[in-house]
C-alpha cells in the first residue's frame, strides 16, 4: 500500500505542453488510493481539458474563484481547498507560475490556494532548455526551496521546441516515487526494520483438534500497519487468523505452532532493530500429537500429557544487543503491575505492554484495547479505551521515547 493511500492531493497544473502529462498523474494518484483535486491555471486549458482531468479525478476541476456557469456564482474558497491538501503537487510549473509562487503574486487561483497552504507543496518545473537555465528561474528556484517547498528537478531529454537538454518535466511515475520517497525519508522510523509478532498458536491434538486461545490477530495487523506507515520495513509473524494485510513494506509470515513462531522470530530478530511481540503464543502443547482424529469411546475421558513451549520473548532477551529494542505484551487477571514489571527485568526488555481482563473492552477478540505501557525504568503509563489503531499508535509513540 502506498504512503498517499487516503491522502488529499491538490494538483496544480499550469500552463505548458507537459501539462498533457498530468492525465498519467491523475490516473496513477487514483491507483494508489489518493483523494485528487485538480486546479488549473486559464492557459493550462490550451493543453488538456478540465473535462478528462475531472472524469479521471472523479471531482470538478477549478479554475477560476467563482464557477461563472453557476446562477449563483459560487465561490470557490481557496483557504479550504488549501486545509483540505495534504499535498500541493504543482506540476508542470512553468516559468510563469515559479515567478508567481516565488513573489506571491496572486491573480488565479491556484497561486491563492498554494500561498494559503500550510501543506508540504512539492513542485516539478517544465519549460525549454534555455529558459530553465535563465538565471531569473533559477533564482526564483531556488527561492521556493528556501521557503521550504520541495523541488522535483526537471529531467534531460527532448523538448518540444526540439532541442535537447535539461528541461523536461518528470515523467509522472518518477513523480510519485520522488514524493513518495521524500514522505518516507520524513517518517521517524524511515530505514528501521521492525518485527512484530502478532495472533495465536495452535497447537494440535490429532488431525482436527487443536489447543489454542481466542486471539484474533487484529493487535498485531495494527502495530505492523502503523509501524509501515512510519516509514519502517515491517516483518509480520503472524499466527492463524481470518484477517489479512496487502502492503509492500510488510513481509507476513504465515505460521501455526508455536515452535514454528519460535523458529522465525529468532531468524528474523537478528536483523531487527525494534521488536513487539504481541503475539498470543500457547504456554503449554500436547507431549505427543496423534496425527489421525482421536475417536470418542464410550465418553471415557481422554488425558492429555502437556509440556511448556519455549518462552520465545524470554529468549529474544538472551540475544538482544545494545542497539536493539524489545517490547512485550503482557495479559494479566491478577497483580498485573507487579507481575508485568517482573517481566521486564527477568526476560530483559525495554518494555512492556499489559492488557487486563478485567477491563472491558480490553483483550482479545474486541476491536478496542486498554492498555498500560510500563519501560524499564518502571515508568508507568496508563491510556483509555482506544481502538487497536490508536493504540498502536500509542505503543510506538512510547517505544520512540525509549
Amino acid at each position: 500500500m502506498s504512503i498517499l493511500n487516503g491522502k488529499n492531493i491538490l494538483l496544480g497544473i499550469s500552463g505548458g505542453i507537459a501539462a498533457y502529462k498530468t492525465t498519467f498523474l491523475v490516473r496513477l494518484l487514483i491507483k494508489l488510493g489518493a483523494n485528487v483535486q485538480v486546479i488549473m491555471s486559464s492557459s493550462a486549458k490550451d493543453f488538456v481539458t478540465p473535462l478528462t482531468l475531472s472524469t479521471l479525478s472523479k471531482r470538478p476541476v477549478l479554475s477560476e474563484f467563482f464557477n461563472k456557469n453557476e446562477q449563483n456564482e459560487l465561490w470557490n474558497n481557496h483557504v479550504e481547498l488549501a486545509l483540505w491538501a495534504d499535498y500541493i503537487v504543482i506540476a508542470p510549473a512553468t516559468a510563469n507560475t515559479l515567478s508567481k509562487m516565488a513573489s506571491a503574486r496572486s491573480d488565479n487561483l491556484l497561486i491563492a490556494t498554494y500561498l494559503s497552504s500550510k501543506c508540504p507543496v512539492y513542485f516539478a518545473p517544465a519549460m525549454d532548455l534555455d529558459m530553465h537555465k535563465n538565471k531569473a528561474n533559477q533564482d526564483n528556484i531556488e527561492k521556493l526551496i528556501s521557503y521550504g517547498n520541495i523541488h522535483i528537478p526537471v529531467n534531460s531529454g527532448f523538448l518540444a521546441s526540439g532541442l535537447k537538454g535539461e528541461g523536461r518535466m518528470q515523467e509522472p511515475s518518477q513523480i510519485i516515487s520522488f514524493i513518495e520517497n521524500d514522505i518516507h525519508k520524513g517518517l521517524k522510523l524511515f530505514g528501521k526494520k521492525i518485527l512484530i509478532t502478532g495472533g495465536p498458536t495452535y497447537e494440535p491434538i490429532d488431525a482436527v483438534r487443536f489447543i489454542g486461545n481466542f486471539s484474533s490477530g487484529k493487535m498485531g495487523i495494527e502495530l505492523a500497519k502503523t509501524a509501515s506507515s512510519l516509514g519502517a520495513d515491517v516483518v509480520l509473524i503472524t499466527g492463524p487468523t481470518s484477517l489479512s494485510v496487502s502492503n509492500k513494506s510488510i513481509k507476513v509470515v504465515n505460521v501455526m505452532t508455536a515452535d514454528e513462531m519460535f523458529k522465525k522470530t529468532k531468524e528474523f530478530f537478528v536483523s531487527s532493530d525494534i521488536s513487539v511481540l504481541s503475539a498470543a503464543v500457547s504456554d503449554f502443547k500436547p507431549k505427543k500429537t496423534v496425527f489421525n482424529k482421536i475417536k470418542k469411546d464410550n465418553n471415557q475421558s481422554l488425558l492429555i500429557d502437556l509440556v511448556p513451549n519455549v518462552d520465545i520473548l524470554n529468549h529474544l532477551g538472551t540475544l538482544k544487543r545494545d542497539d536493539q529494542l524489545l517490547v512485550g505484551f503482557a495479559l494479566e487477571t491478577d497483580n498485573e503491575i507487579k507481575n508485568a514489571i517482573k517481566k521486564i527485568k527477568s526476560k530483559n526488555l525495554d518494555a512492556i505492554v499489559l492488557n487486563s481482563l478485567n477491563d472491558e473492552g480490553a483483550g482479545f477478540r474486541h476491536n478496542t484495547n486498554k492498555i498500560t505501557f510500563i519501560n524499564n525504568k518502571n515508568n508507568i503509563i496508563e491510556f483509555e479505551l482506544k481502538s487497536k489503531h490508536e493504540v498502536s499508535i500509542d505503543i510506538f509513540n512510547q517505544i520512540d521515547n525509549l
